[in-house]
């Protein structure tokens, strides 16, 4: 790989390694720098959320994650596994808002339902510029083309951020139930 172009954070959820693993390879051959983050308890996350875990470099964080009713789908564990200050249930808006401190950052939240607008805002209100998720169910293989194309656009097009979410949701039916989210209006 010649030198990357971006530094991403693909931060893969539970049963979501099919789909980190396809990210990955695509987002490399785009001439990507992509260090994957295997998320297997609420400390995992919770470390990224903060930024702690993050490389400094990152430009712009994937979470390849399910997600249901506005929430990051985490996996269960048994409860004497559990450190005291973990949540030890789904990761939704007032969970996300306890720890998020990714100042700057791009999020794309690649799973159901995770483009809610109080998921959305919590990032929001942790500094990210830039907030991007389905607000309902896409197929699978949908949510994966989504990706694959916005980062064409963005890396080999040279489009914006918000040009190149036009281009990828416009691509079909199944695509425009993503929604872009901002710090600030955007003029077009």
């Amino acid at each position: 790989m010649s030198k990357p172009v971006m530094s991403v954070a693909l931060v893969c959820g539970p049963d979501s390694d099919m789909e980190a693993n396809a990210i990955r390879a695509t987002l490399e051959s785009f001439d990507a720098r992509v260090i994957t983050y295997w998320i297997g308890r609420p400390s995992d996350l919770m470390d990224i959320l903060s930024g702690k875990d993050l490389y400094p470099d990152v430009d712009v964080i994937i979470f390849s994650f399910h997600g249901d009713e506005g929430k990051f789908v985490m996996p269960e564990l048994d409860e004497s596994v559990y450190e005291e200050y973990e949540p030890r249930d789904d990761f939704g808006p007032d969970e996300v808002a306890r720890f998020v401190n990714l100042p700057g950052k791009v999020v794309l939240a690649n799973g159901c339902s995770l483009g809610d607008p109080k998921l959305a805002q919590a990032f929001l209100n942790g500094g990210c510029q830039t907030y991007i998720g389905p607000d309902d169910y896409p197929y699978g293989s949908s949510a994966l083309m989504f990706v694959v194309r916005y980062f064409y656009e963005v890396l080999h097009n040279k489009k914006s951020v918000q040009e190149a979410f036009a281009i990828t949701t416009a691509m079909d039916e199944e695509l425009e139930m993503y929604r872009i989210y901002e710090r600030e209006p955007v003029v077009r």
